[in-house]
């Protein structure tokens, strides 16, 4: 078997292969790329982390989906460059080429994810595209924002940012600096970026799940250290600069892609986006 990037990656892409898998169709989104690249053994479908964690992988699946269709809103009205902060193993330009093709798209993430991935294309038969860029950093002790400058991306260009699972692990200082970065590009250009709301605002059926995660992020050394009701992400937006500033909810997802379903599937409630503008 192939050593996997880190677990928050290797799992989120295996959540999304899974859906294909065992969810009644049609599926919120098609994507198996991350299952390619990993090549688990054979039953990993049984592992607990799979098994026992329907809403969060219907979490996974709907924010994918609609990150997926912002994108392709945004490079469809003229954004140039489309940048993924965190990007673990999101196979958008795998599976949609002739979108990407007319960007400049940038996968930040850590080196060893990065490399991992790299690999792996390759290996498969994806090759790297030219006009797919991976920008390796380590956030603790590096700047993404300069390593981006530096990989090609042109600051001038109207531009798309996504930034999901990872405003948890983050400072709410840091936070602030990246959302006043992304807030100083072109004209135009939008952010897309998940926050997790604070445990009293959960459903009771959520808790429990999240209790568990908690502890696990503590003892893997990487806790959970930042939550935000929807007021405070609104105004954190407004605070950094951004001249368009909303929140889109769980309950949004779920009209936007379970209302129809025969499965009973339900996204988890934890998670909210901040849909912000320059």
């Amino acid at each position: 078997m192939n050593q996997e990037p880190n677990n928050t990656a290797s799992r989120t892409a295996l959540w999304r292969a899974l859906h294909v898998q065992i969810d009644a169709p049609p599926s919120i989104l098609k994507d198996e790329i991350g299952l390619q690249l990993i090549a688990p053994q054979a039953g990993w479908q049984e592992r607990p982390d799979m098994k026992f964690t329907k809403r969060l992988r219907a979490s996974i699946v709907a924010r994918a989906r609609f990150i997926e269709d912002l994108a392709s809103q945004q490079i469809e009205n003229g954004a140039c460059q489309y940048v993924i902060l965190g990007s673990g193993l999101d196979s958008f330009a795998q599976r949609n080429p002739d979108l990407a093709s007319k960007i400049q798209l940038f996968e930040i993430d850590q080196p060893e994810t990065l490399i991992w991935k790299q690999k792996r294309l390759i290996e498969r038969g994806f090759g790297i595209p030219e006009y797919l860029h991976f920008v390796p950093v380590n956030f603790e002790v590096s700047s993404w924002w300069e390593a981006l400058l530096t990989s090609g991306f042109d600051i001038t260009k109207r531009t798309f940012v996504a930034c999901t699972g990872v405003s948890l692990y983050l400072t709410k200082e840091t936070i602030a600096k990246t959302l006043k970065l992304i807030a100083g590009l072109a004209k135009g250009s939008t952010l897309a970026m998940t926050f997790y709301l604070p445990f009293d605002m959960l459903d009771e059926q959520d808790k429990p799940m999240q209790d568990i995660a908690n502890k696990g992020a503590q003892e893997a050394g990487t806790p959970f250290v930042s939550f935000f009701t929807p007021q405070e992400i609104v105004k954190m937006g407004f605070d950094a600069g951004f001249k368009e500033v909303r929140t889109s909810s769980t309950r949004d997802m779920e009209t936007l892609y379970f209302k129809d379903r025969t499965d009973n599937l339900m996204p988890a409630s934890g998670e909210i986006f901040l849909l912000a503008s320059t």
